[in-house]
């Protein structure tokens, strides 16, 4: 039986407390009442999105860029929104917001170092 598709999207986390906050204040997003003690599982829809604790034998601090060749988009409704708040309080914006085939879009650096891009059209 062949694979249907992504069902769930995870990133190690350094600091869960601060990454879960980050993605809370930023993007919004809601924690889900699922999810196991060392993880945080947003609220995400179609597919879900979470933080975990780093699984041990891995060295995150050694990466130059943690999960350098895979791209993890997510989308929003106001993208120019969280673009303007993540650049006043002074986080990476990896590429300024441009309007393209999958609308306005823009990438940002996380707390990890992970590059996370946004888009507006469904």
């Amino acid at each position: 039986m062949p694979a249907t598709g992504p069902d769930f999207v995870s990133l190690q986390a350094r600091d869960l407390a601060a990454s879960q906050a980050f993605y809370e204040r930023y993007l919004g997003l809601v924690r889900s009442p699922a999810g196991p003690p060392h993880a945080v599982v947003f609220d995400t829809k179609p597919i879900a999105f979470a933080l975990r604790d780093i699984v041990p034998g891995t060295d995150l601090a050694s990466a130059a860029q943690p999960g350098i060749g895979a791209a993890i988009w997510l989308h929003a409704t106001d993208v120019q929104a969280i673009h303007d708040a993540l650049a006043a309080d002074g986080h990476r914006i990896v590429s300024a917001p441009v309007d393209g085939p999958f609308g306005r879009t823009f990438t940002f650096a996380d707390p990890d170092g992970y590059h996370v891009t946004l888009h507006d059209q469904a």
